[in-house]
């Protein structure tokens, strides 16, 4: 069996699953191309008949590698690294890699300054805010991070409002201790239960509301900012 295919693992390291349920063996002299290389990886697939292996956790899928001839993964190894070693390919990796830095960059600071926007802090709080969206952001938008910061599934201020409220749920809350039943669906009603609580703890920070004790406020806490606004926030 040569042709292309992506599949699913089994307990057993050398037999797969197909979409219809059936199990598929590798053919002889087909060899495990292990994740991580993704250049080397699209050239094996590129150069003839491969297994893809993915496995799907929840939402999630995680590659477990490529299967294809040994002939053609070793060709495919020694031209890569032949042109690898070219001035030319290493003047493109570097361009490339400026270029992502500063794409990566400029998606941070937007990022951050939609975070600011959405939190919409008065003005005895706008240091605060600013050290919330900073923190924020730095949680949720490196690359590989899985958060909700990288998804693109979502406009960039909705990610920085969902991004806020996984920022408060974990540093201001009890979620992370929280024994949460294993019933269908309770998590998803406990996280909207802290979104609230986090929701109003957003608001305490708006509008002319009163100023509070930031010795008491568990943003503040969670931000380390307690005595760094006592001022700000007593005037």
């Amino acid at each position: 069996m040569d042709e292309t295919l992506t599949l699913s693992p089994t307990p057993h390291p050398r037999r797969f699953r197909a979409a219809d349920g059936t199990t598929v063996e590798p053919p002889a002299g087909w060899e495990l191309l292990p994740p991580g290389d993704a250049g080397l990886t699209r050239h094996v697939k590129e150069s003839g008949p491969s297994w893809t292996i993915v496995e799907k956790r929840g939402r999630k899928l995680f590659s477990r590698g490529v299967w294809a001839p040994a002939g053609v993964i070793a060709a495919a190894q020694e031209a890569l690294e032949t042109r690898r070693a070219t001035a030319a390919y290493a003047r493109d990796r570097e361009r490339a890699m400026a270029r992502r830095e500063r794409e990566q960059n400029a998606y941070e600071d937007q990022f951050e300054r939609e975070v600011f926007a959405f939190l919409r802090f008065s003005a005895r709080y706008d240091e605060l805010g600013r050290r919330l969206a900073a923190a924020v952001s730095a949680v949720a938008t490196p690359v590989g991070s899985g958060t909700v910061g990288r998804t693109r599934r979502l406009s960039v201020a909705a990610r920085a409002e969902a991004a806020v409220f996984a920022w408060l749920r974990h540093q201001t809350t009890g979620y992370e201790s929280m024994r949460i039943a294993r019933i269908r669906g309770r998590r998803r009603e406990v996280r909207r239960e802290l979104a609230e609580l986090s929701r109003e703890l957003l608001d305490a920070h708006r509008g002319d509301a009163p100023p509070h004790a930031p010795a008491t406020c568990p943003l503040c806490t969670a931000l380390g900012d307690a005595r760094d606004n006592q001022a700000a926030t007593v005037a």
